[in-house]
């Protein structure tokens, strides 16, 4: 799949406890927002529970419908077509967006048939978006489950610590090793205290010296994100002059923009 097929790709990655998926919820504020729509998110990472921070129940995941696939195509249907029918049906639509959730990693058996054709429909599907944007655990293996060999704009979300720089930095390279082709790939660290601490700066000028990563932002550590978050209420609500999603959206303005 790649971004002749119609949809831009776009792509969150981080290691665990960055806050990629309210990084990822932003995104998906700023891109209806803006009207930049329609937007297929796609929930890649089987911890990050995308649905709860937008509002939304999920019923089915692309992981147990390619689960079902392997005994439960009925006579007279090709597994495409139960793929096909079932990823259609599993489709959470909401406004200017739509999410499909890949949920639990694989038990034991061979997927290479599912995911191959869960990959072909998925390409399918995605040239009837504006944009694709996928919320990615931080090794990425779903970027080759779906076969995405061809990204946009690769956010990758640290948070504000020398570990987390480095393995942001690790992220980027592991691209390369994935045989991906990322246009650009844009580092943002995420609850960053106020002001800013030199020493966080100094490592992430030494980061983005040393790897392709473009340097995005600094996103506040946010009261109005975790209180919004501890009430499970929908990021999508809240006010836009809040200063965390002030900040995402200028980010998100340098490296997407209407433009794009």
């Amino acid at each position: 799949m790649s971004s002749n097929n119609g949809a831009k790709i776009l792509a969150m990655a981080g290691k665990g406890g960055t806050g990629k998926t309210t990084l990822t919820a932003l995104l998906i504020k700023y891109l209806t927002s803006m009207n930049l729509t329609p937007v297929l998110a796609v929930d890649a990472d089987a911890n990050a529970n995308l649905n709860e921070l937008l509002g939304l129940d999920v019923d089915v995941t692309l992981g147990e419908i390619r689960d079902r696939m392997k005994t439960e195509t009925p006579q007279g249907m090709t597994k495409n077509e139960f793929m096909e029918f079932h990823i259609n049906q599993a489709i959470i639509e909401a406004s200017g967006f739509d999410l499909l959730v890949m949920g639990q990693p694989e038990g034991p058996g061979c997927y290479c048939m599912a995911n191959s054709i869960l990959a072909e429909v998925m390409a399918k599907l995605a040239r009837n978006y504006r944009y694709l944007l996928v919320d990615n655990e931080a090794g990425m293996e779903h970027l080759s489950r779906l076969n995405l060999r061809k990204i946009d704009t690769l956010f990758v979300v640290s948070d504000p610590s020398a570990r987390g720089i480095l393995t942001a930095a690790r992220i980027a390279e592991l691209t390369k090793a994935l045989a991906v082709q990322v246009q650009q790939k844009v580092l943002v660290v995420n609850r960053v205290p106020q002001p800013v601490p030199e020493s966080l700066d100094n490592h992430v000028k030494d980061a983005v010296s040393k790897t392709d990563l473009l340097f995005g932002g600094y996103v506040a550590a946010s009261q109005e994100i975790f209180d919004t978050e501890m009430a499970q209420g929908s990021l999508l609500e809240l006010p836009e002059n809040t200063p965390a999603v002030q900040q995402a959206f200028k980010i998100f303005d340098k490296f997407i923009g209407s433009g794009q």
